[in-house]
């Protein structure tokens, strides 16, 4: 594995495993929606984001962790495997509040100087709330990420389905660390 893409839920872990992997491989990782949401949460123009990851994705190496699908494209073109982390729904909306509410409590920076709001745990609204994102995107990825792994138009990737802790631990654990990355 030299580059890869890790998708999922909101919660479901992909950020955690993304840099773990990274670090592991000796790879830069790039979490998406560090590049997507400039401060004030105002989107990076489409243009501009299709060429950062195109830049990206052409490197030999990285871990890229993120479901746009306006840069999925370019990224699985270049990509050699795809881990979709497929936790059950309990275990992504435990992860994602429990996040969401340290997140709100701490007034921790996310990315650009934005911070995660305690309307996040209060409102119905998807677009407005992660955690009802994740709710209700579930078999959303579900079905999507299924579909992509059965797709003749991917046969050049490796999926991966992890779809619990030990799923994640066993892959990590497979991977040799990076003889460039240790310490003399």
């Amino acid at each position: 594995m030299r580059r890869i893409s890790v998708v999922g839920n909101s919660g479901s872990g992909k950020t955690t495993l993304a840099r773990r992997l990274a670090e592991k491989l000796g790879a830069p990782h790039v979490e998406l929606d560090a590049w997507y949401h400039q401060p004030g949460w105002e989107p990076l123009p489409d243009d501009e984001f299709r060429r950062r990851v195109a830049e990206l994705a052409a490197r030999d190496t990285w871990v890229v962790d993120g479901n746009y699908s306006a840069v999925r494209d370019l990224l699985w073109a270049r990509a050699d495997t795809v881990i979709w982390l497929d936790p059950p729904r309990r275990v992504v909306m435990w992860q994602v509040v429990t996040r969401t509410l340290r997140r709100a409590a701490t007034k921790a920076e996310l990315w650009n100087g934005n911070r995660e709001r305690w309307r996040n745990l209060t409102t119905l609204d998807p677009h407005e709330s992660v955690v009802m994102w994740a709710w209700t995107r579930h078999r959303v990825y579900q079905d999507r990420y299924a579909r992509a792994a059965a797709s003749g138009e991917h046969a050049h990737l490796r999926f991966v389905r992890l779809r619990s802790r030990r799923d994640v631990r066993r892959l990590l654990e497979a991977q040799p660390a990076c003889a460039a990355c240790s310490p003399e």
